[in-house]
C-alpha cells in the first residue's frame, strides 16, 4: 500500500516532470565557446561581454518569436581539446540550435567536426584562417574577415608606409601562419621585400631570440599576429633590445588603449588593424549602432580597451538573433537556410554572407570594414 507520503512524492515528481520541459521552452539558448581563462583570455572575456550587451538588448525589446534569448557560455581555457569539449557539451548537452565561437582560428577548426557531425551552425566571430570558410563545412557562417581580406585591404594603404623590407613575428597556429602567409603575398606582389618569418608559441613569455632574428634582418617593419597580451611583451621586449623597426599587428586583437596601459612608451609608434575603431564611432558604417554600443559598454564599466574585441560579441549574437527570427523556430537546419539571407546593421558594417568553398557545401563569409590606427604620444589616432 503506497503511503499519502508517497503519493504526494509521486505527484510532485509528475508535477516536475511536465513542467521542465515547459520552463526550458521559455527560452531560446544560443551556445558560446570562449577562451575565458589561458593565453587570450582578455579577448574572450570582452568577446562575452559584448555578447550579453546584445542578449540583454534582444530581450529588452521582447527577445526573438515571442521568447529571450539565454546564451550558454562555455570556457575553452584557450585549448583546442578543451574548445572541442566545449561544443559538445553544448549542443549534446544543452542541446542548443546555434552557437558562437571560438576566437582563435585554432580552437575554430577543431569545433568544426562536431559542427558536421551534429548539423548545427556557428557564427564565428574572430577567426581569419582561410581553412575554415574554405573547407566545405555548411555550418560556418563568419562574420570576421579572412587574413586573405585584410591583407588585400591592407594593400590598398601600404604605399602610406613606404615599407621597403618587412619581417615577421607570429603565434605559431593557424592564425599566425596564416595571417604571415597572405601579408607576405600581398606585400611581394606590391614590389616589397620579406626578410624573416619567425613564429612564437601562444603562451611564450621570453620573445628574445625571435626579436634578435627580426633586429638583424635589416628590414624596416615588423608585421606582428598575436594575443593583446604577447603584443604587449613583444612591444616592451622589442624597445629593450633597440629593434627599430615600426610594427604593424594584424587580426584586429591588439586593443591599442591595453597597449597603451601596459607597454606604456614601447606602444608609442605602432600601427594596427582593427575592425571597429571605438574611439570614432561616428565614422562607423552604422554610426547609430556603434556608438549606442560604445555608451552601453561605458555604463557598465567596462574597459574601454576591450571594445574592439568585445563589437564581435555583440554582432556575432545579433547575427544569430535575426537567424533564428528568419527561420521562425529554433531549429539548426532552419537556422542554418536562414543565415543565407540575414543582413544585419552591424558595428562593424552590414553583415551579410557570401559563399566560399567547394560547390555543394559552400560556408558564409561576411565582407567587413577594416581600420588602420596609430599610437602616438600615449593617445589612440587614426592614419
Amino acid at each position: 500500500m503506497i503511503s499519502t507520503f508517497s503519493r504526494y512524492a509521486l505527484a510532485a515528481a509528475a508535477l516536475l516532470a511536465v513542467s521542465l520541459p515547459a520552463q526550458a521552452q521559455d527560452t531560446i539558448n544560443i551556445g558560446v565557446t570562449q577562451p575565458l581563462t589561458g593565453a587570450v583570455a582578455a579577448s574572450g572575456n570582452y568577446v562575452v561581454q559584448g555578447a550579453k550587451i546584445a542578449e540583454d538588448e534582444v530581450n529588452a525589446s521582447g527577445g526573438v518569436l515571442g521568447k529571450k534569448i539565454k546564451l550558454i557560455i562555455e570556457d575553452n581555457k584557450s585549448n583546442p581539446k578543451e574548445a572541442v569539449a566545449t561544443a559538445e557539451k553544448l549542443i549534446v548537452g544543452d542541446k542548443v540550435p546555434v552557437m558562437m565561437g571560438a576566437w582563435s582560428s585554432t580552437y575554430t577548426l577543431a569545433v568544426m567536426p562536431k559542427l558536421m557531425e551534429y548539423g548545427v551552425p556557428m557564427v564565428v566571430e574572430t577567426s581569419s584562417s582561410g581553412k575554415i570558410t574554405k573547407s566545405g563545412n555548411p555550418w560556418i557562417f563568419r562574420i570576421s574577415p579572412t587574413s586573405e581580406m585584410e591583407a588585400i585591404s591592407f594593400g590598398n594603404k601600404v604605399g602610406d608606409f613606404d615599407i621597403k623590407k618587412a619581417d615577421f613575428l607570429v603565434v605559431n597556429n593557424d592564425w599566425g601562419l596564416g595571417a604571415a602567409q597572405e601579408f607576405s603575398k600581398m606585400l611581394k606582389e606590391k614590389g616589397i621585400e620579406v626578410g624573416v618569418i619567425e613564429t612564437m608559441d601562444a603562451k611564450a613569455t621570453d620573445l628574445s631570440a625571435q626579436l634578435a632574428k627580426v633586429k638583424a634582418s635589416g628590414g624596416d617593419t615588423l608585421f606582428l599576429t598575436t594575443g593583446v597580451e604577447q603584443i604587449t611583451l613583444v612591444l616592451k621586449q622589442a624597445k629593450e633590445q633597440q629593434v627599430k623597426h615600426r610594427v604593424i599587428t594584424t587580426g584586429g586583437s591588439s586593443s591599442p588603449d591595453q597597449l597603451i596601459a601596459q607597454a606604456g612608451a614601447a606602444a608609442n609608434g605602432s600601427n594596427h588593424l582593427l575592425f571597429f575603431a571605438p574611439w570614432f564611432p561616428e565614422t562607423a558604417p552604422n554610426p547609430e549602432v556603434a556608438k549606442r554600443f560604445v555608451e552601453e559598454w561605458n555604463k557598465r564599466d567596462h574597459n574601454f580597451a576591450g571594445l574592439t574585441e568585445g563589437f564581435r560579441g555583440y554582432d556575432g549574437v545579433m547575427t544569430i538573433v535575426e537567424g533564428i527570427k528568419a527561420a521562425g523556430k529554433a531549429d539548426p537546419k532552419a537556422i542554418q537556410k536562414a543565415l543565407w539571407d540575414v543582413k544585419v546593421k552591424g558595428i562593424n558594417g552590414n553583415i551579410e554572407f557570401i559563399k566560399q568553398g567547394p560547390a555543394g557545401k559552400e560556408s558564409g563569409q561576411n565582407v567587413p570594414n577594416v581600420y588602420i590606427v596609430t599610437i602616438k604620444d600615449g593617445k589612440v589616432s587614426k592614419l
